[in-house]
């Protein structure tokens, strides 16, 4: 009877005169109905083992939760709840008759300003990835955390959601090969879990389980009267929206990944650690990437188990095949080192480490901004201090460096390059990071970093105009490093890589250099 209301839903009639045409979109558990000013959201009456739709009461409840959770996030696109009355075959919105189902009504907005169209058409730029970066993390940041009492988030029930996710896929697959890949994988997963559990346990006790987003793609996400906005919040089963803010994070780095875009995956990452400090969620990350890129194998391969032909099932297979390898992949990463930036202020440190992250899949740590936050303070706060007092006395400098190389050694050991940005003028500043590389026995990089006077005052002028900057760099103080810099020693320069202030051809030269880097 459903498929035969969808049927009658899609003549524009309907919906009154304003509306020429309607189309449908259809998910493995919704129907979306597009009639140009509004879009009609319904639930399929389907039971998934993780959601159970087959009763119009149920569909109302669920109805009902989309807009309480998705409203405060995206008030202007969710507008109501409404019932479809009528007869089958003649429906009403909110008319007479006996209600035979009930939708979403949401405002609709141009497809075109889906995140993942507009990765698709080359129009997404670093500044969406950014502003995205900082919407997710004030979203996390106010989100409430889950009660100790409850079971959200505990190492078991994390391994319990991985585990369905491979029993419902086995039911619809064929082949044998199709079953080794996926054996492979939820073999992978129990170890990968096994040896997570305490950090799992732990991220839950200091309280980075809260009440997520659940369901954070690229889809889900548009570009809204000017602004990121995050929608379609997953509301049928809570234990899938209260979890790790990791596992919400790793479903965006993931389809970036998948999109084939590594380069905006590690800016995005990179951008929300640093907003949130939370560089202890590296150690789960591999774990959840694998996890996200599974619910997305399960969405498509449930979806070929509704398709009624061998033809139809052949694009959402390729693409479940294509899900189960990249979760394959979430284990390995690049061979884990330690770069240490080093120069003068305006030198492009910055944006040569930029080049790490989205290149490599590095994970920088910014002194500028872990001073401010040992204080209290945002990034780009001007704290007001005079050279060498207020934040940046000696001792101040000192435990920023120690604060950062601690962050380093975390993220050294979850097995990822670490880049330590700052100016690193210090002897005793280089000496702290080196030690610790030979301590992890991995390799160490000084990124070295030179720029003529002019450019140097050129570049700190712009940053102090526009203000956006976590740095506080002023001409004085480049006056004042170059006063005091303790150059490169000769016991140093075997670690050291000069690099003009271009990006193009860094990479290329650092492997020429240190070919012991597998990079």
């Amino acid at each position: 009877m459903q498929a035969r209301l969808i049927a009658s839903l899609a003549h524009p009639a309907i919906y009154g005169s304003g509306v020429a045409r309607v189309e449908v979109l259809e998910t493995h558990i919704s129907y979306v109905l597009l009639t140009g000013p509004y879009a009609y959201k319904i639930k399929k009456a389907v039971n998934l083992e993780f959601l159970d739709f087959t009763t119009l009461a149920a569909r109302r409840f669920d109805c009902q939760e989309e807009l309480r959770l998705n409203r405060p996030l995206a008030p202007s696109i969710y507008l109501d709840v409404v019932a479809i009355t009528g007869t089958v075959d003649t429906p009403a919105i909110n008319g007479d008759g006996p209600v035979l189902e009930y939708a979403v009504k949401m405002r609709q907005f141009p497809q075109e300003a889906l995140f993942s169209h507009l990765l698709s058409a080359h129009r997404l730029t670093d500044a969406d990835i950014d502003a995205l970066a900082a919407t997710v993390a004030a979203f996390h940041g106010r989100a409430d955390v889950a009660r100790p009492e409850s079971a959200f988030g505990t190492a078991a029930h994390v391994l319990q959601t991985a585990r369905q996710n491979f029993s419902q896929i086995r039911l619809q697959l064929d082949t044998a090969c199709d079953r080794a890949e996926l054996d492979a994988v939820a073999e992978w997963t129990e170890r990968e879990h096994a040896g997570r559990t305490s950090d799992i346990d732990e991220r839950r006790r200091d309280g980075f389980v809260r009440e997520c987003h659940g369901d954070l793609h690229l889809d889900n996400i548009t570009l809204l009267d000017g602004g990121v906005t995050l929608f379609d919040r997953l509301e049928f089963n809570p234990s899938m929206r209260w979890i790790d803010v990791m596992s919400d994070v790793a479903f965006l780095v993931m389809d970036l990944e998948y999109r084939q875009r590594a380069d905006l995956a590690f800016r995005l990452l990179n951008g929300y650690l640093e907003k949130m400090a939370d560089y202890s969620g590296l150690n789960v990350l591999p774990f959840y990437l694998a996890y996200r890129a599974m619910v997305r194998a399960k969405v498509a391969c449930l979806r070929a188990g509704q398709l009624g032909s061998p033809d139809a099932k052949e694009a959402p297979m390729m693409e479940y095949r294509a899900y189960v390898r990249l979760a394959a992949r979430s284990a390995r990463r690049p061979q884990p080192a330690l770069v240490v930036m080093h120069g003068l202020s305006g030198c492009g440190k910055t944006t040569l480490s930029q080049v790490f992250v989205e290149s490599l899949g590095a994970i920088r740590i910014r002194t500028d901004v872990e001073r401010k936050r040992l204080h209290g303070l945002r990034a780009d706060t001007d704290s007001g201090s005079a050279i060498d007092a207020g934040l940046y006395a000696p001792q101040d400098t000192r435990h920023t460096y120690l604060r950062v190389q601690a962050l380093a050694r975390g993220v050294l050991r979850a097995g990822y390059i670490a880049i330590a940005d700052g100016a690193f003028l210090k002897r005793w500043q280089r000496d702290l990071f080196h030690g610790l590389a030979n301590e992890l026995g991995i390799p160490f990089v000084i990124l070295d970093l030179a720029a003529d006077a002019a450019m140097l005052r050129e570049r700190i002028a712009r940053r102090i105009e526009t203000g956006r900057d976590a740095s506080e760099a002023t001409l004085a103080v480049l006056n004042h490093q170059v006063a005091t810099e303790e150059a490169l020693a000769p016991d140093e320069q075997p670690f050291a890589i000069e690099c003009a202030a271009g990006k193009e051809a860094l990479l290329p030269e650092i492997r020429r250099q240190r070919p012991d880097l597998d990079w």
